[in-house]
Order: structure tokens, then C-alpha cells, then sequence
């Protein structure tokens, strides 16, 4: 039976994620200098394991040293945390979450219609 649920990364899977997106191919090191946190080379080096295990890295050797990559874009991650977000928080529907934006103060009507009005501009 093939995996089809796709778990959402934790915070620092996401922070280790960000790192190899805007850097590139990069070895425990270099992922390590890019994170805001000060952590273990060892600390990193489980996460960076984790991530390939789970599928969202690559790795090659590069002589001494794995240079870990992304398998998944930033993009699609984040629209996957998004999906992940409306199912869980508001049954399925993206309009509950746009509702409780407005409701929570968020975001407000104004910046709704100049969003609306973007993507309809994007879309022509």
C-alpha cells in the first residue's frame, strides 16, 4: 500500500528546509552556519537524516561529506502546510479560514480586494 499522507514539517525540519532552498546543495555544516539557532553539528546531522528518511532530501557524497538537497520546493511544501491547516483547523473549508482572518483582524477587507484584484490581474 503505497504512503500517501505526506506529514507536515516541524518547525525546525521547516528552518533546515529554508536553509537548503536558498543555499542549495549544502553539508551538515553549511546547514548548520545558515540556521538562526546556534545547534549541534550532531543535532543537525539527525535532522538532515530525518529529512532524507521521510523523502524531502537528497544526499550525494562529496568526498568526505554528504551535500544535502531538496526533493520538494518551497512552494509545494508550503501549500501542503496550507491544505494541512484548512483540513485539520476548518473541516476542508478555505472560506472558514479566510473568515477567521477577517474575524481576528489579519487581515481586513481592503487587503482582500487588492488581493483579489492582484491574482485577477495575474490570471488575465
Amino acid at each position: 500500500m503505497a504512503k500517501r499522507e505526506k506529514p507536515v514539517l516541524t518547525k525546525l525540519e521547516l528552518q533546515i528546509m529554508q536553509v537548503i532552498w536558498k543555499q542549495g546543495a549544502s553539508t551538515v555544516t553549511a546547514v548548520q552556519e545558515g540556521l538562526p539557532q546556534d545547534l549541534a553539528y550532531t543535532t543537525v546531522q539527525t535532522m538532515l537524516n530525518i529529512l532524507h528518511r521521510k523523502g524531502k532530501l537528497k544526499r550525494e557524497l562529496h568526498g568526505r561529506a554528504f551535500a544535502y538537497s531538496a526533493t520538494v520546493t518551497e512552494a509545494k511544501a508550503s501549500s501542503h502546510a496550507v491544505r494541512d491547516l484548512i483540513d485539520r483547523m476548518f473541516g476542508g473549508s478555505s472560506e472558514d479560514l479566510v473568515m477567521s482572518l477577517l474575524k481576528n483582524r489579519q487581515i481586513d477587507p481592503k487587503k482582500i480586494a487588492e488581493l483579489t484584484k492582484r491574482l485577477e490581474e495575474e490570471e488575465s
